[in-house]
């Protein structure tokens, strides 16, 4: 990757800052990265990788973002994409919409993603009915859930690690 004042190092995934950068470059470089990783086509084998390129992406977001990762039969993504924007504390999630992206995307699995602009990644009851609701909904495309993170700047949850899946 090279950037004004970013350069690629020798070892893979290390950089050389060749100027003086600021906190919100810092932040959009960051950024660039974390997308870059869920870019087309890279293997998501390491949920940690996983939840760090999406807290990067998300964790300063003011307003709530339902997301989703496609994911191909290996896992593979096929894209990132944001589906819906809502307040400071919900965000309206319809069903159908999902699905009809999952199979415009060819998707064979999906990872759902929000954040919570209050920092705190504990997900609600809500965010547990909409799940199974768009677990239910997939399933009868043959499309699997494979995990809802919730983001927040004190970190991410993950259903399938709270055994909500």
């Amino acid at each position: 990757m090279t950037h004004r004042k970013l350069v690629a190092g020798e070892v893979a995934g290390t950089y050389h800052v060749i100027d003086e950068v600021t906190e919100a470059e810092l932040l959009q470089i960051a950024q660039r990265l974390a997308r870059r990783r869920l870019a087309r086509g890279r293997k998501l084998t390491q949920p940690a990788l996983v939840f760090e390129y999406l807290q990067v992406l998300l964790q300063e977001v003011e307003h709530e973002v339902f997301s989703a990762v496609f994911l191909d039969s290996q896992h593979r993504v096929i894209r990132f994409e944001e589906l819906f924007r809502g307040t400071i504390d919900s965000a309206s999630v319809y069903p159908r919409e999902v699905v009809k992206q999952a199979l415009a995307c060819n998707s064979a699995a999906v990872i759902l993603v929000h954040n919570h602009p209050s920092g705190d990644p504990e997900p609600s009851d809500a965010d547990r009915r909409i799940t199974q609701r768009l677990k239910e909904a997939l399933g009868l495309f043959d499309i699997r859930v494979i995990d809802h993170i919730v983001v927040g700047s004190e970190g991410c949850k993950s259903f399938a690690e709270l055994g909500y899946l």
